[in-house]
């Protein structure tokens, strides 16, 4: 399990303050408005679109809300044009760091991630630099709790590979299991969790890291810190990094932020 995705969990089972659930949804309205605008604003036509909504649904976002969005990115409603951006940096101990973005203004965008990456003891790189250690997948964790209700592991692993997810791992020590999915078969896996009443703790499509920066004391919470002031910028829409970083260690910067 990399790193962002342990943190990713923690960060979901903690909850949400309001003005990070409020950042939330900006980045899911952003991430609607650009895939009608690139892909139509047929849901069903459209997969980066459906799954978009599907989030933005997840996440409560008002109806209203997703409709305009895409009534923008189609061009029904005015707005500003955004353009989508990949930045590529190390983090600190050489942890890969990949941010994607969306910005109506990609100098200033540019700017403001590099001053994030340097005042975290990271830095910005060229384009590519990092970027081919990551693979687009579809990932899905579930509680070890919550597959009491199913009949245990091979009942999940049989739902899975049935819907075609490419693998399901249990990982003892964070006591959840973990479900990668190629791109296009993501929803088909996410909504036969739902059909069968299967909690999941974090659903999304992510970026994942093809080996891991194992990360220690003052470079594991330097990390956390660049993670969280690049998930806290506007522009971004996801952050991934290759960092590995204990349970513990993680548990205790979330209580602690």
């Amino acid at each position: 399990m990399s790193g962002h995705s342990k943190w990713s969990t923690i960060k979901h089972k903690k909850g949400k303050e309001d003005a990070r659930r409020g950042r939330i949804f900006s980045k899911l309205v952003k991430e609607i408005t650009v895939a009608a605008k690139v892909g139509g604003g047929d849901s069903n036509a459209n997969p980066r679109l459906r799954a978009a909504v599907v989030s933005a649904r997840a996440e409560n976002v008002p109806k209203s809300n997703i409709e305009n969005a895409i009534k923008r990115g189609i061009g029904e409603l005015e707005g500003v044009s955004l353009e989508e951006a990949i930045f590529e940096g190390y983090g600190p101990g050489g942890a890969a760091v990949l941010a994607e973005v969306l910005t109506d203004n990609r100098k200033r965008a540019a700017s403001d991630i590099r001053h994030i990456f340097t005042k975290s003891g990271g830095s910005l790189g060229e384009a590519g630099c990092v970027g081919w250690l990551f693979t687009k997948k579809g990932y899905i964790t579930v509680d070890h709790e919550a597959l009491k209700q199913i009949g245990g592991e091979d009942r999940l692993i049989e739902l899975a590979l049935s819907a075609n997810a490419e693998d399901v791992r249990n990982i003892p020590e964070d006591k959840l299991y973990e479900i990668y999915t190629d791109p296009g078969n993501y929803l088909a896996v996410k909504e036969m969790l739902d059909r069968e009443k299967i909690k999941y703790t974090l659903a999304q499509m992510a970026m994942i890291p093809s080996s891991t920066v194992r990360l220690e004391g003052k470079e594991a919470a330097q990390i956390l810190r660049l993670m969280e002031a690049l998930e806290d910028y506007e522009d971004v829409q996801n952050v991934y990094s290759n960092f590995d970083i204990s349970t513990e260690e993680m548990a205790k910067f979330a209580a602690s932020a």
